[in-house]
């Protein structure tokens, strides 16, 4: 049996924290043994341990924006030597086979991987648009340092390979899966309903994502406004939280709803582990992010909840909206013809039920959590037996 070593940037359970759940809860035991460091403690943590998955959390630093200058650079090497030493004195004696690094955001599986003299695996969720410099040096480490890069998306593996610094050769395009069976269409309970003031008449527009500066919140509720105000059935949910120290974001939020002469219509929630109940409260999924994503987890969910998704065109949301079928891909950043797309589905509510089939479909076709299992413990077989 080979022991895989985890590393991840944190502890919460977004999309890319249930990924690596229904990664390791899921490989044949018989060959791997999974073992996960995170740096700080979280709702991943106990998640994890549910499913019997060995998990640590030892602090070691993410690399975030508030390094990018000279005194945060020295920090951050000071705290990256620090932090690889303790991981390698903790493990030194489990015999590690392999390291999977989860983000380009985490580092040290680059030291880790001389110090346990182990094959590493990069599965990279990110397309790093700014700061340049911080493309640039994640693409050069992951394309020198990787045995394998695995990419979540089409969008993401163009995005490396024109770096410059990685070769098209080097990356493996593996579609994140969807537990069809935890995220599908259901009922919800009346108390559900009754905590966001929802009623049955209600047609929902939601969204489930982080609020940070590129997600789209602010441009959904832009679209919104309008279609608000001659719809007061039309109701707008926003899902999510915020990383420690940004909580401006939220703030920023806040008064532009309140600004916004619909707020009675507007529902702000924080981070919850019920989503896929929660998705059954909405009618409508969007995801405008501004920047491109790579492969948002929760339009995943949202398809396999049996819901149409409206998105920017752009990112790997491309690879899973088929515009027209399961929903629509709007010319970024356009909150107009946004809110065109999202008023002509609010008015068909055959044409809602038709495309959230659809996704449905898709879902469970495309992006079936078996084959995702399958396909990355291939990429471990090769890359232990050096063919990667």
């Amino acid at each position: 049996m080979k022991k895989i070593l985890y590393l991840h940037a944190g502890a919460e359970l977004y999309g890319a924290d249930r990924i690596l759940v229904n990664l390791v809860s899921e490989l044949d035991r018989t060959k791997y043994m999974p073992i996960v460091v995170l740096p700080v403690d979280g709702p991943l943590v106990q998640e994890l341990k549910k499913h019997h998955v060995e998990t640590h959390v030892i602090n070691y630093p993410i690399l975030r924006r508030k390094y990018f200058n000279p005194k945060g650079m020295l920090s951050f090497a000071l705290d990256y030597r620090r932090s690889c030493r303790a991981i390698y004195k903790v493990f030194a004696q489990e015999n590690i086979s392999l390291i999977h690094v989860n983000t380009l955001a985490v580092l040290e599986g680059i030291y880790l991987k001389s110090l346990f003299k182990a094959k590493l695996v990069w599965h990279v969720h990110e397309i790093i648009t700014s700061p340049k410099i911080a493309y640039q040096a994640t693409a050069f480490l992951s394309g020198k340092f990787a045995t394998k890069i695995v990419a979540v998306s089409e969008q993401v593996k163009k995005h490396l390979v024109d770096s410059g610094k990685v070769q098209t050769k080097q990356v493996k395009v593996i579609y994140n899966g969807i537990d069809t069976q935890k995220f599908r269409p259901h009922n919800i309970s009346d108390n559900l309903r009754n905590e966001f003031n929802l009623q049955r008449e209600n047609i929902v527009v939601g969204m489930i994502g982080r609020l940070n500066a590129w997600k789209g919140q602010p441009t959904l509720l832009k679209a919104m406004i309008p279609l608000l105000k001659a719809n007061d059935k039309l109701r707008l949910v926003f899902v999510g939280g915020v990383f420690e120290g940004e909580s401006h974001f939220r703030d920023e939020l806040v008064n532009e709803i309140q600004a916004s002469g619909v707020s009675s219509q507007i529902i702000l929630k924080d981070f919850r582990t019920d989503m896929n109940d929660v998705y059954q409260l909405f009618d409508i999924f969007c995801l405008p992010s501004t920047s491109p994503d790579p492969l948002p987890t929760v339009v995943l969910e949202a398809m396999a909840s049996g819901k149409p998704v409206i998105g920017f065109n752009h990112g790997g949301v491309t690879e899973m909206v088929v515009d027209g079928r399961n929903g629509y891909l709007v010319e970024p950043i356009d909150a107009q013809f946004l809110s065109k797309k999202i008023e002509r589905l609010v008015a068909d509510p055959e044409l809602i039920h038709q495309m959230g089939s659809f996704s449905r479909e898709r879902a469970s076709k495309d992006f079936s959590p078996e084959q995702f299992i399958q396909n990355f413990e291939q990429v471990y077989d090769d890359a232990l037996r050096g063919d990667a």
